[in-house]
């Protein structure tokens, strides 16, 4: 099966190329979709056969490289079109088959009747393929053309509604701040590639052979370096400070796709770039201490917004923001694991919960209109009460947040957990571990609070509708039902193959299954810090470790419990809140002025200088230029014209005229 690991990015493209050529004449959605959806599913069939194939095999021959041919050669460089399967780019594989095959099947009814059904399941399939090369590339080269696609992709899908000005707005915000964030990750390519060619002879941009000459690269100085610009594309990739702000207006394009950038696909691209390159960053503590500073910030950060923001797919944004500064908080700290366990977990929940709102906007959008209102269907305070009429939506989205908050017994627990643990434990960073932890966990007491608000606001209490709008609430049909149950299953149980050692002892000596498949990818880190760091064998004890997680639980249950008393038993007292402190709930709710601040410093200048350029240069100079040497000779030749009257009087008195003055110039002589 590891021979047709071409087969996985291929199926997509084959959909992609098919039903963007023939869909508008097809014209018939379910064909448009469901071959949209089989493409996927036929990825995912070979991601599963290729995954137990590995899982067959001893641990360190988990990997295999299949060369398609040579894309480039000059001398002794040389970067093949290939593919690389190891249990990092295996996990990854089967996330986006599996979680985007899903999102493909969902899209089918929540697309219904769209202007462009053909176009949108085009984009999806291109988009899908994309991050499939990029976790599948065997060399940073081909990583990148991936890297690319999905910056195309998402462009084109949260444009998807064009015609809208914000829609348009929102495509080309995300497309040029992912063009800064690429410009670090070029820099980041070709100083490595400069670096070991020029100090060591070693020529390549493939993964396996940079790895096995990681001994080569030294601690710290140029590596840093490497290692911040290739940071530099992660933050824009995965909406990290600064480059965070586009991820929210991506919210302007369809739901399904929020649910495949947010989970699935694009934005944990730069996560997983971070552990295919962590021979790099342990080689770095500057630039991993920098990481998980910035990773922390950004869950604490975007925490504060989601607690204020009232459209819930905005909510789920800032949510994603959030999770994702916990990924780059546990790469930061050496937990490269960790941070992939929760990449994994998070695909999960929030998939759950993107489509989850989905339902709702599908259901409200359906009763509003009906009702010939024109409330925004997307507000929470339009919404209450909607548990009683989408009991499957209302049971999936209440599991997956349940998961995100981090309560015991659901996925997201187990991977949130170990990514405090290892904040507060790892040797890397000394006094600032503290710091580190206790960022983590006040983000994740805020956001205990702000996904529950979503729900006491969406699901429970007076619905806030007209009475006719309420008599066409229903529930979603199947074809968008079935997807989240799935994936709320998913969302329960994913987290138990990878159970904490402490948990595990307590039932028989259960082993972390996650961290043993992920042990080859991550060995080659482990073995350094052991060499570099004397203290990094020194362990915790368990009941330090026991006490943490116990924090973390009840840090969960006081955001929760908050969450309640605000929304459920006393709602009167968020808006006695608001009026006590107008400002710092305007900034709030603002997004603390990020957006505006953004555009004094970056943008206006940008236009201002555009706009010189276009009226003070262009027009004034190379226009002025331009049409001066036109007026120049249209005068010159308004002159001589003249001579050119046609009538032979004129003519005759010119050559009396010229004889006259031969015969003078002579006579003076």
């Amino acid at each position: 099966m590891l021979e047709y690991v071409g087969l996985i990015p291929l199926f997509p493209f084959i959909g992609f190329v098919i039903n963007g050529l023939l869909g508008k004449k097809i014209k018939n959605e379910k064909v448009v979709g469901g071959l949209g959806a089989l493409m996927v599913f036929c990825s995912f069939l070979v991601s599963s056969g290729i995954l137990l194939q590995l899982i067959g095999r001893p641990a360190e021959e988990r990997i295999f490289e299949k060369v398609i041919f040579t894309w480039i050669q000059s001398g002794q460089f040389k970067a093949d079109a290939g593919f690389l399967v190891d249990p990092l780019s295996a996990l990854m594989i089967m996330v986006v088959t599996g979680v985007g095959f899903l999102i493909h099947v969902y899209s089918i009814g929540y697309m219904h009747g769209e202007e462009g059904f053909y176009r949108y399941f085009a984009y999806l399939n291109l988009f899908t393929c994309s991050m499939l090369l990029l976790v599948l590339g065997n060399n940073m080269l081909l990583m990148f053309v991936g890297w690319e696609g999905v910056g195309l992709c998402s462009y084109l899908l949260i444009g998807y509604y064009f015609h809208k000005k914000s829609a348009g707005d929102a495509g080309k915000k995300a497309f040029v701040m992912n063009r800064v964030g690429d410009f670090g990750f070029l820099l980041g390519i070709f100083t490595l590639f400069w670096y070991m060619g020029q100090t060591h002879n070693v020529w390549t941009v493939n993964f396996r052979e940079i790895a096995a000459n990681a001994h080569l690269l030294p601690v710290g100085g140029v590596v840093t370096l490497i290692a911040l610009f290739f940071f530099i594309g992660a933050t824009g990739k995965s909406a990290q400070i600064p480059l965070y702000t586009w991820l929210p207006d991506a919210m302007e394009g369809p739901t399904p796709v929020s649910a495949l950038i947010h989970a699935a696909t694009m934005v944990t691209a730069g996560v997983y770039m971070i552990g295919r390159l962590n021979f790099i960053y342990i080689r770095s503590h500057e630039a991993m201490l920098v990481v998980a500073i910035v990773g922390a910030a950004t869950a604490i950060f975007a925490a504060t917004i989601g607690t204020a923001q009232n459209d819930i797919k905005r909510v789920l944004a800032y949510s994603t923001v959030s999770q994702l500064g916990f990924m780059f908080l546990a790469m930061g700290v050496g937990a490269f694991t960790a941070g992939v366990f929760h990449l994994m977990t998070h695909a999960f929940f929030k998939a759950c919960l993107f489509l989850g709102s989905g339902s709702v906007i599908h259901s409200m959008h359906h009763a509003l209109h009906h009702a010939h209102s024109h409330d925004d269907p997307q507000d929470m305070r339009n919404m209450g009460g909607l548990r009683k009429a989408m009991p499957i939506t209302y049971l999936t989205f209440l599991v997956s947040t349940i998961a995100i908050a981090g309560i015991p017994g659901f996925s997201g627990f187990f991977s949130k957990d170990e990514i405090l643990w290892q904040a507060f434990s790892n040797p890397f960073h000394g006094g600032l571990n503290i710091i580190l932890w206790g960022t983590g966990a006040v983000a994740a007491c805020f956001t205990a609070f702000y996904m529950f608000r979503l729900v006491f606001m969406t699901f429970f209490g007076e619905c806030r509708i007209t009475a006719k709008a309420k008599d066409h609430l229903h529930e979603s049909p199947l074809v968008i039902t079935f997807p989240l149950m799935v994936l709320g299953l998913l969302a329960v149980v994913g987290g138990y193959i990878g159970l904490p050692k402490l948990i595990g002892d307590m039932f028989g000596g259960i082993p972390n299954y996650f961290e043993q498949w992920l042990e080859p990818i991550f060995a080659g880190s482990h073995e350094f810090t052991l060499q570099q760091l004397a203290h990094a064998e020194v362990h915790h004890s368990h009941a330090l470790e026991w006490g943490l997680m116990g924090a973390s639980v009840v840090i969960a249950i006081v955001g929760i419990s908050v969450a309640y008393t605000l929304y459920i038993a006393s709602p009167q007292i968020p808006k006695k809140f608001t009026d006590a402190f107008p400002a710092l709930h305007r900034a709030v709710y603002n997004k603390w002025y990020i957006d505006e601040i953004y555009d004094f410093l970056f943008v206006n200048p940008c236009k201002a200088l555009g706009n010189f350029c276009w009226k003070g240069f262009d027009v004034l100079v190379v226009d002025g230029a331009v049409n001066g040497v036109a007026s120049i000779v249209r005068g010159f030749s308004s002159v001589i014209k003249n001579l050119q009257t046609g009538y032979v009087h004129n003519y005759a008195l010119s050559i009396v005229l010229g004889v006259v003055t031969i015969i003078a110039v002579y006579v003076i002589r």
